[in-house]
């Protein structure tokens, strides 16, 4: 049996931080064990921007803010094993893992969960009709799209308005198909306020709140849904229901914490939530096991996760060599803007405070907004929007690349520009982070670059 003085369940930003905050408390070996082929967890698929904004002060897409994470860890020292799915955890801290070299089992002097969250399914909402095909989680049709190259359908209806949801309208929308509406239970949406505005007002995207499906159409492929009405206590009103014809939907209907492999040792779990119980220090119910991130408490941003992995790492590692703990950082509370848009003002999506700014039309002064950057914000969008286009290219082996411009381009050009790369194939092989990839070509005198 190996011994390891600190292991990690979990190699995505949350796990990846923990490493360099158990190497940091003085940790001599320090191991991440992760399922999938490579470190980076739901980042490698997450393509658009708005990741690093807290941790790095920059605005990354997810593969780039992953590269960063995987960088940070190497650079601690730590081991990590992919292709490592943990089997088993005991009280004891003994892990359990099978790996493509056989069966791994290590005695951890202290263990970090980072085992992140999963969607939820048709079948945890109860929606009643057939199961044709057609019907996807949010997550699954964006890891077909990103990185397999799949389109998932041409006609879609999203039900849910969580992140994921939102950011996968404006991914449909930008790879030619229609989405045609988004519905939504709750009185708000559920995402950011600055996804709400990026993601559905930019391109025009119906926002049916107090909605819901009640029906399914069509036996061996989806061809159309039920959108239900709702009164204020959640039931359906009568005679409030209206077909919609699709092929696709999407369901983005809320996060559960992954807690399985904590649940195995014993780890206190929150009966509402799911997520591991911990007190100030991120310790769990069981000494020695510590908890961070999205299988704690689903955050808002991955660089919240990233904060708070640091400090179960740390603590992880001073718990071994009998240092003193320290307190969770208060910043890793979720503290997003959410809900709709407010007419006649603007969501700064420049950090994540995401400031309500407004604007004078007559003297071009603002208001609302905590720096510099939000009043440039604001006089950029009543003058002329613009957004970083993110998609992906295809390389010759059928792989994808993901890429995003150089600088902003039109906002209302998105669409198209998007569009117009749909056919362009690039030689096989790994690109430099930030290399061209294309040289300006839209003529806007934005390149495209790699953005892995």
């Amino acid at each position: 049996m190996e011994r390891y003085d600190v292991v990690i369940i979990g190699g995505g930003p949350g796990g990846l931080a923990a490493a360099a905050g158990a190497k940091e408390a003085g940790a001599d070996k320090v191991l991440v064990l992760e399922r999938d082929g490579r470190t980076g967890g739901i980042l490698n698929q997450c393509i658009h921007d708005g990741f690093g904004l807290v941790r790095y002060k920059a605005m990354l897409t997810g593969p780039e803010y992953a590269l960063r994470a995987r960088r940070e860890a190497a650079a601690a020292g730590a081991e990590v094993r992919t292709g490592a799915m943990v089997t088993r955890l005991t009280r004891d801290r003994r892990v359990t893992a099978v790996t493509r070299e056989g069966l791994l089992e290590v005695q951890a002097g202290a263990v970090v969960l980072a085992t992140g969250c999963r969607e939820r399914t048709r079948g945890a909402i109860a929606i009643p009709g057939a199961r044709p095909a057609g019907i996807y989680t949010a997550g699954a049709a964006q890891n077909l799209i990103n990185t397999k190259n799949l389109m998932v359908g041409r006609r879609a209806v999203i039900l849910g308005s969580g992140d994921i949801g939102l950011i996968m309208a404006r991914r449909l929308t930008l790879e030619g198909a229609k989405v045609l509406c988004v519905a939504e239970m709750r009185p708000a949406p559920g995402g950011l306020e600055r996804n709400v505005r990026q993601c559905l007002y930019d391109f025009d995207i119906p926002l049916y709140l107090n909605t819901t499906v009640t029906n399914i159409f069509g036996r061996k492929r989806l061809e159309g849904v039920e959108l239900t009405e709702l009164d204020s206590g959640g039931a359906p009103i009568p005679g409030a229901a209206r077909r919609v014809d699709c092929d696709t939907l999407l369901l983005s209907v809320g996060l559960i914490p992954e807690n399985e492999v904590g649940a195995m040792a014993g780890v206190d779990l929150d009966p509402v939530t799911n997520g591991a119980v911990t007190d100030g220090f991120l310790r769990t119910s069981v000494p020695g096991i510590f908890s961070c991130g999205n299988c704690r408490k689903v955050m808002d941003l991955a660089d919240f996760v990233t904060v708070q992995g640091l400090a179960a790492g740390y603590n992880a590692g001073a718990w071994v060599l009998g240092k003193a703990l320290k307190p969770m950082p208060e910043e890793t509370n979720n503290a997003m803007a959410k809900g709709l848009p407010q007419p006649g003002v603007l969501t700064c999506v420049l950090c994540p405070k995401g400031c309500r700014v407004t604007i004078d039309s007559a003297t071009g002064e603002t208001d609302g907004n905590q720096c510099p950057k939000g009043e440039d914000y604001a006089r950029q969008e009543v003058k002329a929007p613009a957004r970083v286009l993110t998609t992906t290219l295809k390389r010759a082996d059928g792989s994808l690349l993901p890429v995003k411009t150089s600088k902003a381009v039109p906002r209302d050009r998105l669409t198209e520009l998007a569009r117009s790369l749909a056919g362009v194939t690039v030689p096989d092989g790994p690109f430099p982070w930030g290399a061209v990839v294309l040289a300006d070509p839209f003529g806007l005198g934005a390149d495209v670059v790699a953005a892995e």
